[in-house]
């Protein structure tokens, strides 16, 4: 276990959180990355000793800093925010107190030195001949080829590093792709992490740099490169009004009855059902509140290419995608047969799933609250 005298835990006692708290936030961080909590001393040491292991070089591209900001947190930081700022982040365009000459020499020493994490967040911007975006007279597609081609691991974090996110939004001027995208088309092959959502989970980002710096390899991926601990169930299959979808309580319209009394959001447009995140359980803001528990339907930011598929957000589906490509077309001119269609694909995926037989899914046509109350959800 890490030991109380490190720079980790100095700072952690300095900004007011205990042992305690720093121990319970590496289990999290052990669950993550599909350890038993039991292994959080383990992860505590690698976390105290993380500077020490490998550097992390973090660009930006064409974005918001978004996913800086969610890190960040500079008021009342979290846990999350403190080790971050510990790692050996040698090039952080952003945060560092490096300016001009003295910042571009700290990322080029470090990419010359090469094993280092690569952390990218923003879209990779190629159009308008590859100048879309210039920093210390270098194009930003030369130094994201640069950084990867020696880094050891190269982590893309949020919507716009996965996939370009809104700055590819149609039509999409700037050119705008993701880190692995572009990568494939320059032919450089690096292990990859991608870390959708807009903007990023710190959380995520700690439990990444954690499994690379403990373990040494990359946790365990799905087919789009995103770490199944995190994005191996809907937020559909977690969400706090789960019960209200089973139950047919919908909000049909904002300011409600039913949004009051915090009554499901697909009605609303939420893609929850179509979203692969822990969100529900992560949450945001030091575990504070998510977009469904503020009162927003989620819109889909760890879909990828969400911000055209997804749109309009607060427009329900028509279809949802189940399973590998099979869309089950949702019918109905008003509320009650779009929202009994939904519940007849959640009780196919439920049936699938082999809970039906402990759960009484509702797959009839309507409940009777939606038959009465159709005129309030009719978008035709």
């Amino acid at each position: 276990m890490a030991g109380d005298n490190g720079v980790l835990s100095q700072e952690l006692k300095a900004r007011g959180v205990s042992r305690r708290d720093f121990m319970k936030y590496c289990g999290i961080i052990a669950a993550m990355i599909g350890l038993e909590t039991t292994a959080a001393p383990q992860v505590a040491a690698a976390l105290e000793n993380a500077a020490k292991l490998r550097p992390v070089v973090w660009l930006e591209g064409g974005g918001c800093t978004g996913c800086t900001d969610s890190v960040a947190q500079s008021d009342n930081p979290d846990i999350a925010t403190i080790i971050l700022s510990l790692i050996s982040a040698n090039y952080q365009e952003t945060l560092m107190a490096a300016a001009g000459y003295a910042a571009e020499e700290a990322k080029s020493s470090t990419i010359t030195a090469g094993d280092y994490i690569l952390v990218y967040e923003g879209s990779v911007m190629t159009g308008w001949g590859g100048k879309a975006l210039m920093v210390g007279g270098r194009s930003a597609l030369q130094d994201l080829k640069d950084a990867a081609k020696k880094a050891q691991t190269v982590v893309a974090i949020g919507s716009c590093a996965v996939d370009g996110g809104v700055v590819a939004a149609a039509p999409n001027p700037a050119g705008a792709t993701g880190v692995s995208q572009y990568l494939a088309t320059q032919g450089i092959k690096k292990p990859l992490v991608n870390l959708p959502t807009c903007p990023v989970n710190p959380v995520w980002v700690v439990a990444v740099l954690v499994d690379v710096l403990m373990l040494g390899k990359l946790p365990e991926l799905d087919a789009q490169h995103r770490p199944v601990a995190m994005f191996g169930q809907s937020i559909h299959d977690n969400c706090p009004r789960r019960g209200h979808f089973d139950n047919g309580e919908f909000v049909y319209q904002f300011g409600s009855e039913e949004e009051a009394k915090g009554y499901c959001l697909y009605a609303m447009g939420c893609k929850g059902p179509q979203t692969q995140t822990n969100c529900p359980v992560v949450r945001w803001n030091q575990k504070q509140s998510w977009c469904v528990e503020s009162g927003s339907p989620c819109i889909g930011c760890g879909n990828f290419s969400w911000v055209d598929s997804d749109a309009p957000f607060f427009d329900r589906f028509r279809d949802l995608p189940v399973g590998a490509g099979v869309q089950p077309m949702v019918y109905g001119l008003g509320a009650a047969g779009v929202v009994a269609a939904g519940l007849a694909v959640h009780g196919v995926g439920m049936k699938l799933a082999g809970r039906t037989g402990r759960v009484g899914v509702p797959t009839e046509d309507a409940k009777e609250y939606d038959k009465k109350h159709a005129e309030k959800g009719g978008d035709e």
